[in-house]
C-alpha cells in the first residue's frame, strides 16, 4: 500500500500536482514508518520523494530536515560509502544549490563523487 500510494504521488508530483501529491506521501511515509520502523531504509522513498516536493514548492525548512534524516537513515543502514547515500547526497546537493548554499552543495556533490568512484 505504501508503495502504491507514493508512486500515485509521484504521478501527481510530475503533473505539477502539489496539493494532491503531499498527502500520499505523508500517508505513504506513515504506513512505512508503522510497518518497518521509522529507521528501516525503505522509509527512506518517501522521505525523499517529500523533499523533493517541498523543494519544488520552496518550502525550504520544510525540504531541508527531510533529506538529513534520509541520509543518517541510509549511514545506518548501509554505512557512510553506499551508492544509496550517494544518490540522496546529490539530490541534497542539488537542493543546496537551488537554495544557494554553494559551499555545501559542493561538498555534498564531492562527498558523492568519492563514493561513486570508489564502488
Amino acid at each position: 500500500m505504501a508503495a502504491s500510494l507514493n508512486n500515485l504521488g509521484l504521478l501527481y508530483h510530475a503533473q505539477d500536482k502539489y496539493a494532491e501529491a503531499e498527502p500520499l506521501y505523508k500517508r505513504s511515509l506513515k504506513i512505512a514508518e508503522k510497518a518497518l520502523g521509522s529507521e528501516h531504509p525503505d522509509v527512506v522513498r518517501p522521505l525523499t520523494n517529500l523533499a523533493e516536493l517541498y523543494q519544488a514548492q520552496s518550502k525550504y525548512a520544510d525540504a531541508e530536515p527531510l533529506y538529513k534524516r534520509a541520509i543518517a537513515i541510509l549511514e545506518k543502514s548501509f554505512g557512510t560509502d553506499h551508492p544509496h547515500v550517494a544518490a540522496v547526497l546529490k539530490n541534497m546537493a542539488e537542493f543546496y544549490k537551488k537554495f544557494r548554499k554553494e559551499d555545501e552543495s559542493k561538498r555534498l556533490e564531492e562527498r558523492a563523487k568519492i563514493i561513486r568512484l570508489s564502488q
